[in-house]
């Protein structure tokens, strides 16, 4: 039975659909164009086709529409969408009237996207984090960085499924579920976790349900669901994008950035969100930092670059190690010097100052965000939101909330405990982590697995994690760049790029050209299961 959340998601589908064909049509009726096939379309093609009118962007929002309904409510049920927008084919409409005028935004004029759930919209959406106790969490506003994306043209389509809370409530969680939205399936294999905690903007941009997505990281929520879903993700360095008006974890980490299929498409998003707001402090050298980086995609970017393959990431998966080893004998015939690193003995350290980190922000920085919410959330601080899931059967049903638990018993931003908690991680990250690597090897980017193949769901006993390489270049604020490596007998794993602080533009170039070189991005193919299917040679 569906849910009452699925309900109303099909009911504003539906609706959304039936405004499509009706008031001001576009310069070719959406009834009058030809069936269109979105699936694996780049930003690029589809800006291209939009100019020659052999779609317009009304039309590109119901194509859209019906691959949702045909992909994510029916066929493998990916469940990766909330919510759809019913302003989206108003807004579509809108621009295709001023590309009629003449008037044409950039690369992104007319383009579909999913955001991530815990990101405020001006929508007729709420923003819940998947959680009941923000279901009705109308905001009226736009995140900035939603703004900046509007601003460039890009259409909100609707609200993609996440790790509730972003995957901090519970040690124990289930990646990809939340108590509104239900689970996310991968669509290589649907038994298969997405990975969280941007698990339905990982599997929706995967499976071609808009033309890319936003996530949000914390530590490994972009690049993880990106590397697991065969997406090209940038978790950017803190500070060059906004985080107002985001579901916070903290302060210190937490960054919107951009899934999609392929690297240029995630930089064109990029260049558009990024950019200073006045109500996010960290963001003051934004402006200053921010590059054009679709100008950085270089096929040659590896031809006489030395690279660091952080060794000690791996060795959690003989299969992903194997791969990584292929990854960096290709990028040695591309004409990159590669060196290894073999140890960093800090990261105990840095894990445990950063859950102290996370755990104290959180409690801040959610208390604050809840009380500048409608009125109608009544759940205003943590703690009520803890109370409210203890009285909420739904909410505790597959695991419980011992990291809200301790989180509420966290002593603010002045606790000494805290404050060297801070100083620790990310000066072992950072200073002493990243950039000691970067400057001792004379390498301009660091490389590594990012995590490994899909595992199973499990409800019962919650993630499998075995690795990953998201956690140096989060606690430290840096930059970090995942790109389809290749599959593991069909599911894709990523190649990271890591770097210190602000260079993106960099990072961008070496995974474009990876990319390019690897070829590796297979589409999905909607197994039921992986378990038949006989290993790779």
């Amino acid at each position: 039975m569906r849910s009452a959340a699925e309900r109303a998601c099909g009911l504003a589908l539906a609706a959304l659909v039936a405004t499509t064909g009706c008031s001001r049509p576009p310069a070719a009726p959406v009834s009058a164009l030809p069936a269109y096939d979105v699936v694996e379309k780049s930003i690029a093609t589809l800006q291209d086709d939009l100019t020659a009118g052999r779609i317009t962007s009304e039309a590109l929002v119901a194509a859209y529409l019906q691959r949702i309904e045909a992909v994510d409510r029916g066929g493998p049920a990916l469940n990766s969408v909330l919510a759809v927008n019913p302003n989206a084919a108003a807004d579509a409409r809108s621009l295709d009237t001023e590309r009629q005028s003449g008037r044409v935004r950039g690369p992104l004029h007319g383009i579909p996207i999913l955001v991530k759930d815990n990101i405020d919209t001006v929508d007729p959406l709420p923003t819940t984090a998947g959680s009941l106790a923000l279901s009705g969490n109308m905001t009226s506003r736009d995140a900035p960085a939603i703004a900046r994306l509007r601003a460039a043209g890009a259409i909100v389509l609707g609200k993609t499924n996440l790790s509730e809370w972003a995957n901090i409530r519970s040690s124990r969680s289930t990646s990809g579920w939340s108590a509104l939205g239900g689970l996310t399936r991968n669509p290589y294999a649907l038994d298969r976790n997405t990975c969280g905690s941007s698990a339905g903007s990982g599997a929706a941009a995967a499976a071609s349900l808009a033309a890319a997505a936003i996530g949000t990281e914390t530590d490994g929520s972009i690049v993880c669901p990106s590397a697991a879903n065969g997406l090209a993700g940038i978790k950017p360095t803190v500070g060059l994008v906004s985080r107002t008006h985001i579901v916070p974890i903290s302060h210190t980490q937490d960054t919107a950035g951009p899934m999609a299929r392929s690297v240029a498409d995630a930089a064109l998003l990029l260049a558009a969100m990024a950019g200073h707001d006045a109500l996010d402090p960290t963001t003051r050298e934004a402006d200053a930092r921010r590059a054009d980086y679709p100008a950085a995609l270089d096929p040659s970017a590896l031809r006489g670059v030395k690279l660091a393959a952080l060794r000690f990431l791996g060795g959690y998966h003989a299969e992903t190690d194997a791969m990584f080893d292929r990854a960096v004998s290709a990028l040695k015939a591309a004409g990159a010097d590669v060196v290894d690193v073999q140890t960093f003995p800090a990261r105990t350290e840095i894990s445990a100052a950063e859950l102290t980190v996370l755990l104290t922000e959180l409690k801040v920085d959610l208390d604050s965000y809840l009380a500048s919410t409608h009125r109608r959330v009544l759940t205003r601080t943590l703690s009520d939101v803890i109370a409210f899931n203890r009285a909420t059967p739904a909410e505790t049903v597959l695991f419980g909330q011992d990291l809200f638990e301790q989180a509420a018993r966290t002593k603010g931003l002045n606790d000494p405990g805290y404050v060297a908690a801070l100083e620790k991680g990310r000066r072992l990250a950072g200073p002493e982590g990243i950039d000691r690597m970067l400057r001792t090897t004379g390498a301009a980017a660091l490389l590594a697995p990012t995590g490994p193949p899909a595992w199973v769901t499990d409800v019962v006993s919650g993630d499998h994690f075995l690795g990953a390489a998201s956690e140096l270049p989060a606690v430290a604020g840096y930059p970090h760049v995942t790109v389809p490596m290749g599959s593991v007998r069909g599911l894709p794993v990523g190649l990271s790029f890591i770097g210190t602080a602000w260079s993106e533009s960099r990072l961008i170039a070496l995974a474009y050209a990876f990319e390019q070189l690897a070829g590796a991005r297979v589409p999905p193919s909607y197994l039921p299961s992986i378990a038949a299917v006989s290993p790779q040679p």
